[in-house]
């Protein structure tokens, strides 16, 4: 019999909730009692919302622990391990049972995700045992060209997952065609926005699949030099990676004649970005690698004719190559067959906000947002009532509950106003003001900026300042419409995709939650009683117990009322600082 498994999480999430404290417990109980057990690291299994995570595999079957502190840690190896008793009450996933998670693991499907959090990701013998780089051998061994490589690629339907959506199998065809002795492919894994956590967790967790995408690219268009553009930021992730790029390279699968391909000699290196968001651009990002500041340049030429060093260059993101080993090993049928007509395969994305069940997951094409929120998702915190989904990350759109039925595929979510983006889903509940949210999304925008075209530059300032009055109760008449002659004029206008889709936030607000503005603006309420400017505070009568703990607590002395009797807020002295309602314990403070 085999030795029972114990597999700790260590994605970054893992290590965030504690983990690197839960490993510790289980590697002292093993050595201070000489438990005879495999004790291992691996990465997220997407299930944030349940970290740290500990795996148990024995002869009687898989489990899978979650929120597992130090002291539950001694507790389940007690229980389960020594006495072979699973704690069933710390069980999110079984093989044996149902748990009431079980709804989180359903309706995915996972490919990009395949291997993270299923194996030690600084182990090649373990990626290896999980099929990696079987794929660029199959390639080897069957004397498959690049064009047949392509052809492939373009057959699964796979387009770019890093928001743009283009056909990656076209954007290699460009960069195979130019003639050159020098060409580069470039994985981009420096996102900024909600999404850049996945592309984080398959970094962290499955470092070869990336690998292994880039070499199948790069024999395809016959690329001779990779460069994994990471973000300094993911220190995990680029840990990981060089530990993988060294062992690949020990087993000869980057070098001179690189996976065992005559004349094909293939390397990687990466380069630590600073993280800049304008560097998602293509242009941007190359400047960056190239040591210029990371600022867009004009198109055309594109970078598949003229990239780094002005040599033909192609750019993929993390989750776009992550697919590509699965694709070429298992034929493209076996992607195709997932999505919808036009959105092929599958799609990671990064629940957060107000969801129960925040973390990663990964669903075929076409599935509803509805079911991605509700069903995978676990519904809204608190079981509040949900208002919106903002789709794409600081540059995507809001899209309301009356579109909760709408399609996840780039067309469908175009239509909405929102953008697919890198797979940032961030959910909101009624507690939310979609103006305040408006303007915290163009906030970072407009500061990411950087700054080389005037409509980009100056427009969202103008925009942010807008927004800003706003929120502040200093709306004026014709606001709106300015806020949409400058979203029209930036979007026109502007070099790259930063500008192009800042406004995006602004508009798709503006078109479903514009008695928003409206109240904002003209009522001088904010109807979510987030804006602190335009609300009211009043005393209930009929609640006060005279405790003077709101008089008390109040900065201006704006509240009014002797001990034991009703107390009452002079509105001209207010300065509406929410000191009084949260010093109430009685819930007497009306708040409109």
């Amino acid at each position: 019999m085999s030795k029972t498994k114990v597999i700790v999480g260590m994605g970054s999430c893992g290590i965030a909730a504690g983990a690197n404290k839960t490993y510790s417990v289980l590697e002292n109980i093993k050595v201070a009692d000489s438990l005879d057990v495999d004790l291992s690291k691996t990465s997220c299994v997407g299930m944030c919302y349940k970290e740290p995570l500990v795996e148990i595999i024995d002869e009687s079957g898989y489990y899978m622990y979650g929120g597992i502190d130090e002291k539950k840690a001694k507790e389940i190896i007690e229980s389960h391990v020594v006495n072979k008793n699973p704690v069933k009450e710390y069980i999110v996933k079984s093989d044996k049972f149902e748990t009431e998670n079980d709804s989180y693991f359903n309706g995915q499907v996972k490919i990009a995700l395949r291997n993270a959090g299923y194996m030690d990701p600084e182990s090649i013998t373990e990626a290896e045992e999980r099929d990696a780089y079987d794929a660029i051998k199959k390639i080897g061994s069957e004397g498959i060209d690049g064009n047949t490589v392509i052809q492939t690629i373009l057959d699964s339907g796979i387009r770019g997952r890093g928001g743009g959506g283009f056909p990656t199998g076209l954007k290699w065809k460009f960069a195979a065609r130019e003639e050159s002795k020098d060409k580069y492919i470039i994985c981009n894994a420096d996102e900024g926005d909600p999404g850049a956590f996945m592309d984080r967790s398959l970094l962290e967790g499955d470092p070869h699949a990336i690998l292994e995408g880039m070499l199948i690219g790069a024999y395809a268009m016959g690329s001779n030099q990779g460069v994994i553009y990471c973000r300094a930021e993911y220190p995990l992730a680029i840990e990981r990676l060089n530990i993988a790029i060294d062992q690949a390279r020990e087993k000869g699968y980057l070098g001179k004649n690189a996976s065992g391909i005559k004349g094909f000699d293939f390397d990687i290196y990466v380069k630590e970005g600073a993280g800049a968001f304008v560097c998602g651009e293509e242009t941007a990002l190359i400047a960056s690698v190239e040591g210029e500041r990371g600022m867009p340049r004009r198109r055309p030429p594109f970078p598949a004719v003229s990239g780094l060093w002005k040599k033909p260059t192609n750019i993929n993101n993390v989750e776009t190559l992550a697919n590509i080993p699965y694709i070429v090993l298992n034929g493209a049928d076996s992607y195709n067959k997932y999505g919808t007509e036009e959105s092929k395969g599958t799609k990671v994305f990064a629940l957060t906000g107000k969801i129960k069940n925040g973390g990663l997951v990964e669903v075929p094409m076409g599935i509803s947002l509805r079911k991605i929120i509700f069903d995978l998702g676990g519904g809204i915190q608190d079981d509040k009532k949900f208002k919106a989904v903002q789709l794409g990350g600081p540059s995507g759109g809001c899209i309301p509950e009356e579109l909760l039925d709408t399609s996840v595929d780039y067309d469908s979510v175009n239509s909405t106003g929102a953008i697919m983006g890198s797979g940032g889903m961030v959910v909101m509940d009624e507690s939310t003001c979609m103006v305040d949210l408006a303007k915290f999304f163009l906030n970072f925008t407009q500061q990411e900026s950087c700054g080389k075209c005037t409509f980009c530059r100056m427009g969202t300032k103008r925009m942010l300042e807008i927004l800003t009055r706003i929120t502040e109760g200093k709306g004026e008449h014709g606001d709106i419409e300015k806020l949409e002659e400058l979203s029209g004029q930036i979007k026109d206008n502007s070099l790259c995709g930063l500008g192009q889709t800042a406004p995006n936030p602004v508009l798709t607000t503006l078109k479903y939650f514009r008695h928003e503005y409206e109240a904002h603006i003209y009522d001088k309420k904010c109807p979510a009683k987030v804006c602190e400017a335009l609300l009211t505070y009043e005393i209930i009568a009929d609640a006060c117990t005279g405790c003077t703990l709101c008089a008390r607590k109040c900065p201006v002395d704006a509240i009014s009322g002797a001990k034991k009797e009703i107390h009452f807020i002079d509105q001209d002295l207010c300065i509406q600082c929410g000191a009084c309602d949260d010093a109430c314990n009685f819930d007497s403070i009306l708040v409109y």
